[in-house]
């Protein structure tokens, strides 16, 4: 009897141990749970201020990016298409020159930070591409309905912010309205901002 009344003692114990372990397991659960909700919601205030805050400047960078154009300035992105060539036919330098700009399919397209050697390039391979500068509009649909960035060397949509922090994080590039800003602005990381985008791709009806 005294044997058994030990063991008793002894599970009764070890119940109420993996009873304390679960309910400590379950409230650290909880507040996870909570700190991430708080997280979350506290990001979502901030990309809507950001957003906001980028809105009241669009005008302000529509008239600069009128005027840069109008003096000939190199301050814009653009975005450029590859034409219906095929690229193993073209003079070895010209694919090389292409495959620089990241346009190695048909129908690809990617933002160029403009300066004396893209235009250089732009100018060897005119015939393959047709680009020009691009709008709010056109950079913010294209994020938005056919982004693709590069997370872990991988090809993931444009789904959620958390695929853009955890890209461009470091850079204070949190959410999509940062990264279409960078590119808009050509921002002091508008190279890692483009690097993390996969090339778009150009649907024809």
């Amino acid at each position: 009897m005294g044997e058994e009344a030990v063991k008793t003692v002894i599970l009764e114990s070890v119940l109420k141990k993996r009873k304390r372990e679960e309910e400590w397991a379950l409230a650290k659960m909880q507040d996870l749970e909570a700190t991430k909700k708080k997280i979350n919601a506290e990001n979502r205030k901030l990309d809507f201020n950001r957003a906001k805050q980028y809105s009241k400047g669009e005008k302000e960078l529509i008239r600069l990016k009128r005027e840069a154009k109008m003096k000939g300035g190199f301050n814009c992105s653009y975005i450029l298409e590859f034409g219906t060539y095929n690229i193993n036919a073209m003079h070895p330098k010209t694919r090389k020159i292409m495959q620089l700009l990241r346009l190695r399919q048909n129908f690809n397209g990617v933002f160029l930070k403009v300066n004396k050697a893209t235009v250089n390039r732009l100018q060897r391979v005119e015939p393959y591409v047709t680009y020009g500068y691009s709008n709010l509009k056109s950079v913010r649909e294209l994020n938005y309905r056919r982004g693709y960035g590069k997370l872990n060397q991988q090809r993931t949509a444009l789904t959620d912010n958390v695929i853009v922090e955890q890209a461009l994080g470091k850079y204070g590039i949190i959410c999509t309205e940062d990264l279409i800003h960078e590119i808009m602005t050509v921002g002091p990381h508008f190279k890692q901002a483009n690097n993390s985008l996969w090339p778009f791709r150009a649907y024809l009806d």
